[in-house]
């Protein structure tokens, strides 16, 4: 028998509204996740960008909330403004026929708006470590009736120094609550903190991020000179022509020269970093996602929640030192079953950074020269590790006595061996 929403003990009201939407079919993180979520169990589960993982807790989080309870009942953590307001929108297109109040708190909102907003208790609040807390220590948010907590992107959480507030904010709640960590990765410090505040876990892990990845996204390697990237990336734009496209940088500096470059090169481009006020990203995403700008420029702040439909391409202008925002970053591409192009364009330098990300999704990238010769052709397999021959004698623990100290000075005195 096929499982289906309503299998998993989905309401049929809820499973109207999904099929309203076009979604009929769990996926495998929501499969492993609803019926442990539905028993009330708490949950560490690991999966990558894309998978679904924003339905498998909003569906019975929204089903379980009491709409006639006019107090905070589940609590949403997440490590950007961006996914918050992103998760908020799923979830209020879902709760307005359950008749549940909503409320997104994020920073770069004014925090009187927000008081306000507050006295009302909604039953569910989405937002933000940094602000969330803010306003418990305002005493404007109590958390001591939160039957549910959330903490989406925990990996990230920590990435950009929130733990310790995700930490102080599960301490304000109460010790018999339901408390639910998604993540990609699960670092020891993710795994500390949830053995700190979680009774006896379901652990999951589902690979099929990589496996959407692979199947769904072309992946190709451009092999040049740093020099080259940019009249490189202008001709890919040209010969491309994408509908919508992110073209993803390491830093905030390199983002905002790269978006000069390309708006003098008469190309119609936004950028989006962590130094742009709220209103500025709000707007930025908006124009993009209407296909009035249709090149993006980013940080990493793009790689994860950021869900717009139509991305068709997405360009590496930079190779990301962290293996996870690799598979984040071309995750934004090839998303709902259609297919998307992830291009990277590398130097030599970036060659051991290519190596790992091809170890960590277990396949060889398809990777061409400037001129578009195939260089290395697509293998189901990771290369393999280079074996790196070592000395495996000892160091020396040869002491010279009085009398024969003078022998040190000699050549070759201190590579005396002890062989065995």
């Amino acid at each position: 028998m096929n499982t289906t929403f309503q299998t998993l003990g989905v309401s049929p009201i809820l499973c109207e509204l999904l099929k309203k939407q076009g979604i009929a079919v769990p996926t495998q993180v929501q499969e492993k996740a609803l019926p442990a979520l539905f028993q009330g169990r708490d949950i560490l589960g690991q999966a990558q960008t894309g998978t679904g993982k924003t339905l498998a807790f909003l569906l019975p989080a929204l089903q379980q909330i009491h709409p006639d309870q006019h107090q905070e009942q589940v609590l949403i953590l997440a490590p950007t403004r961006e996914l918050a307001k992103q998760i908020t929108a799923v979830a209020t297109d879902l709760a307005a026929a359950l008749h549940i109040d909503i409320l997104n708190i994020i920073g770069g909102q004014t925090i009187e708006n927000q008081l306000q907003k507050l006295q009302r208790h909604p039953q569910m609040i989405i937002g933000t470590p940094g602000r969330l807390l803010d306003h418990c220590r305002r005493h404007s948010l109590n958390l001591t009736g939160v039957g549910r907590i959330i903490v989406d992107e925990a990996d990230q959480l920590l990435q950009t120094g929130f733990l310790e507030d995700v930490d102080t904010l599960l301490g304000m709640t109460p010790k018999r609550r339901q408390l639910l960590f998604f993540s990609a990765t699960v670092p020891d410090k993710i795994k500390s903190l949830a053995k700190k505040h979680m009774h006896n876990p379901f652990v999951f892990h589902v690979l099929e991020g990589s496996s959407i990845a692979l199947e769904t996204i072309e992946q190709r390697i451009y092999m040049i000179k740093e020099e080259q990237k940019f009249s490189f990336l202008c001709k890919l734009l040209h010969e491309m022509n994408p509908y919508l496209s992110v073209i993803f940088c390491n830093t905030k500096e390199r983002t905002s020269i790269l978006a000069g470059q390309l708006i003098r090169a008469g190309f119609a481009v936004s950028e989006l970093h962590g130094d742009l006020s709220q209103g500025r990203r709000t707007q930025v995403l908006r124009d993009f996602s209407k296909a009035k700008t249709q090149l993006l420029v980013a940080t990493d702040i793009a790689a994860r929640g950021l869900d717009i439909a139509g991305i068709t391409h997405v360009f590496n202008y930079d190779v990301p030192h962290d293996i996870d925002y690799y598979i984040h970053r071309i995750g934004r591409t090839g998303r709902a079953g259609n297919e998307g192009l992830a291009v990277t364009l590398a130097t030599a330098a970036d060659e051991d950074w290519v190596r790992r990300i091809e170890h960590a999704i277990r396949a060889t990238i398809t990777k061409y020269t400037a001129s578009g010769k195939i260089q290395v052709k697509q293998a189901p397999t990771a290369p393999k590790k280079k074996r790196i021959y070592k000395d495996k004698l000892p160091v020396a623990t040869y002491q010279a006595t009085k009398e024969k100290r003078h022998k040190t000075l000699h050549k070759g005195g201190n590579n005396r061996r002890r062989r065995s």
